[in-house]
């Protein structure tokens, strides 16, 4: 195999809190290394308009700590076609970049497995998504960090909750993934959790509202967006005509969930997989996603790197129905 002389690095996707730890760490390994690394900006986009430039440690200077990213990041239509897949790879061999680390989740990886398979250019993966919703990692980078703002969020709507006796519907971000509001849902001391994966629909939040204290202050109720109830409005609605005594209001939190300074689990876990993407491709690897399972790295294809859409585990809304009596 060719040595590795310059290494292009890129986000793309929804941004996640601890993109800029990861880069930093895929920067700085490279250079350890004695090889040059390209930063491309605005992803697959980027990619095809050339829209990349050389990357030293200065580069990476005080950023572990920064949300968002700062090579930006964007949706591509054109990296779907095969001449924008063609004229990203000629941008590529115009600056020189011989391999490639992308960061970001499952259109990202759909995208470098057949970038992968039209070219011959080593590519690795890292998990970012505030969804953890990706096979072969038990947390992707910025879930923690996702999960912990939620929280914060919450705390505060229960302090006006518990003041003026308020049932709240809160929505949360996992239009394909429950897993934010129901972890959020447990931390929190959430009611119910209405979520994608168990089918729920709104006879089962009536029936936990019937059967729930009746002279407790406050009531959360958690919604993840892409709930088959109908969302947070139209679920409020429906418990407003259900339960006309109740003061309900629903809180969307939206994209506060992606923002904000990573938590430490992120950035060791970002600083963790950036390292390992680097070491893989001088070990030779390409086509794979670095993940931490069990503390170890693992290192997962592309083709199996995807959302998953598993049963969720029965003990945890066991423990949400126990917890909220």
């Amino acid at each position: 195999m060719a040595q590795i002389k310059n290494i292009g690095v890129f986000t793309s996707g929804g941004d996640a809190p601890g993109m800029n730890a990861a880069i930093r760490a895929v920067v700085r390994t490279a250079l350890y290394h004695n090889i040059q690394v390209t930063g491309i900006r605005r992803g697959y986009e980027g990619m095809i308009h050339g829209e990349m430039g050389p990357m030293d440690r200065k580069s990476v200077s005080n950023i572990i700590q920064r949300g968002g990213t700062i090579l930006k990041t964007a949706r591509s239509d054109g990296f779907k076609t095969v001449g924008g897949r063609k004229m990203a790879y000629n941008q590529l061999v115009k600056n020189g970049v011989d391999a490639l680390v992308g960061i970001g989740g499952d259109g990202t990886f759909t995208g470098a497995r057949i970038f992968g398979q039209e070219y011959n250019i080593p590519f690795i993966g890292l998990p970012g998504t505030i969804d953890n919703d990706l096979q072969g990692t038990d947390f992707t980078i910025g879930y923690d960090t996702a999960i912990n703002t939620v929280i914060d969020a919450v705390d505060k709507i229960r302090d006006t909750a518990e003041s003026h006796e308020r049932l709240f519907i809160i929505e949360v971000m996992g239009r394909d993934s429950g897993l934010i509001a129901l972890r959020t849902g447990i931390a929190a001391g959430a009611e119910a959790i209405l979520i994608p994966e168990t089918k729920n629909n709104i006879t089962a939040l009536f029936d936990r509202l019937e059967r729930g204290r009746k002279d407790k202050a406050s009531k959360i109720v958690m919604v993840a967006e892409g709930e088959e109830a109908g969302g947070a409005f139209e679920i409020g609605r429906q418990v407003k005509e259900k339960y006309p005594n109740y003061d309900t209001r629903v809180s969307i939190l939206g994209h506060i969930q992606r923002g904000g300074r990573p938590s430490c689990m992120d950035r060791v876990l970002a600083s963790r997989v950036g390292v390992a993407a680097v070491e893989a491709l001088l070990a030779g690897r390409k086509g794979e996603m670095i993940g931490i399972t069990h503390n170890e790295i693992t290192y997962t294809p592309f083709e199996h790197a995807v959302k998953h859409h598993v049963d969720i585990n029965p003990n945890f809304l066991k423990i949400v129905e126990i917890l909220s009596l």
